[in-house]
């Protein structure tokens, strides 16, 4: 059906031929992926094969003739035997359902018998039977997309070549249409298929030819689209160490200002902001860094952080509740998956303090205010918006 005999295609303005010593051959009634990156080639072996382009060196031949002594205007009449749909559907947007269907067989002639029988078939074949006087804009993605292979197969082609058929479709409609050729493929269509689906090749097991920069690397039957671990996924940004660092330097303040011992050292402050923190698997380095920091021993002329001390008296009591409620809190939960507390506008987070702050004095109590319960109803227009005698010289705004 189709055979690529040592096939180079080079394109004018480019040193890199698009096909280098390509050769292949695809047999009646098979179902061929090509797959690769973009620019491997895919596309100019299609148009290769529909007589778009013509080979530099080598020969193409489809269907029995060699394309590159295939003159100019045989080439229409090639056609006939050779369909084609592509991503972007190419549908006439003036034309209802049926008559872009019918549009191929009126321009090569065909007769209005024909074409009334050969158009319904093929509509009732991609399952827009009921759909025949709609316009293209009324119709979905995908249901546009079976208008492209009714209007590719209403001729009965013996090839179909489908260019990323599913690329601008979602993932559910994908499914359809790879439904739909592989019951076409069954009924002895030969399908030629340039795609980027990874999974809809791996699920298939059809045959797989691999390109990659104009080479043919891999011809495999009953394969799949190949090693996908070497592209690149989107990955979560990684918390820095600041995070950390932030987090640590909040709690070793609030120890400070409740006038309890800190838990946390300035030292495994800058231990945290010098590594990153991630995901349970990648905070090894972090635990195991503060760990060492920890079972280091003390110098014994290094002064200790010093400790507020707590006010003493009744006035102390709100401060040693804080106390109890705080410290179980900070030793029970990891350093760096605490809340950071409010922040000093001087101080930034990541840096540990560069002094102690002042013991905050104990909370007072906030004093009642009474208000004289009046009745709204009861005042008068003038009292009402604070111009009675009483506030008669008080400066009124504008929004008053």
């Amino acid at each position: 059906m189709i055979r690529f005999e040592n096939v180079t295609k080079r394109y004018r303005g480019t040193a890199k031929p698009a096909l280098d010593q390509v050769s292949f051959e695809v047999l009646r009634g098979e179902f061929v992926f090509l797959v690769g990156a973009s620019g491997s080639g895919k596309s100019s072996c299609l148009r290769l094969i529909l007589r778009e382009d013509v080979a530099t060196s080598g020969n193409v031949l489809v269907l029995g003739r060699d394309l590159r002594t295939l003159a100019n205007r045989k080439v229409p009449y090639f056609r006939r035997h050779v369909g084609a749909v592509f991503q972007d559907f190419r549908l006439l947007p003036n034309k209802t359902v049926f008559q872009n269907v019918a549009f191929t067989l009126q321009v090569i002639g065909s007769s209005r018998g024909f074409i009334k029988q050969a158009v319904p078939e093929a509509l009732a074949l991609v399952g827009l039977a009921d759909k025949q006087k709609r316009m293209p804009h009324e119709l979905s993605g995908g249901e546009q997309q079976r208008v492209a292979i009714a209007r590719a197969l209403v001729n009965r082609p013996q090839v179909l070549l489908a260019d990323e058929p599913t690329g601008n479709l979602d993932p559910g409609t994908s499914i359809d249409i790879m439904q739909l050729l592989a019951r076409i493929n069954a009924g002895g269509t030969t399908i030629v298929m340039a795609t980027h689906e990874a999974g809809f090749v791996d699920q298939m097991k059809r045959r797989v030819i691999e390109l990659r920069g104009g080479q043919m690397m891999r011809d495999e039957r009953h394969g799949g689209y190949g090693d996908t671990s070497g592209l690149p996924r989107l990955q979560p940004e990684q918390v820095r160490g600041a995070a950390a660092a932030a987090a640590l330097t909040a709690v070793l303040e609030l120890q400070r200002e409740v006038g309890i011992e800190p838990t946390v050292t300035d030292a495994e402050i800058a231990v945290a902001a010098a590594v990153d923190v991630v995901d349970d698997p990648a905070t090894a380095p972090f635990a195991s860094a503060l760990a060492e920091v920890r079972a280091a021993p003390v110098d014994p002329e290094t002064p200790a952080p010093a400790v507020a001390e707590a006010p003493s008296g009744d006035a102390a009591a709100p401060a040693q509740a804080d106390d109890s409620a705080a410290a179980p809190r900070a030793a029970s939960v990891p350093p760096e998956w605490q809340v950071p507390a409010a922040q000093s506008p001087q101080q930034p987070a990541a840096q540990p303090p560069a002094a102690q702050p002042a013991p905050r004095a104990a909370t007072q109590p906030v004093p009642v205010i009474d208000i004289p319960e009046v009745d709204v109803e009861e005042l008068g227009l003038a009292e009402r918006l604070g111009l009675d005698a009483e506030h008669r010289d008080d400066e009124v705004g504008p929004t008053s």
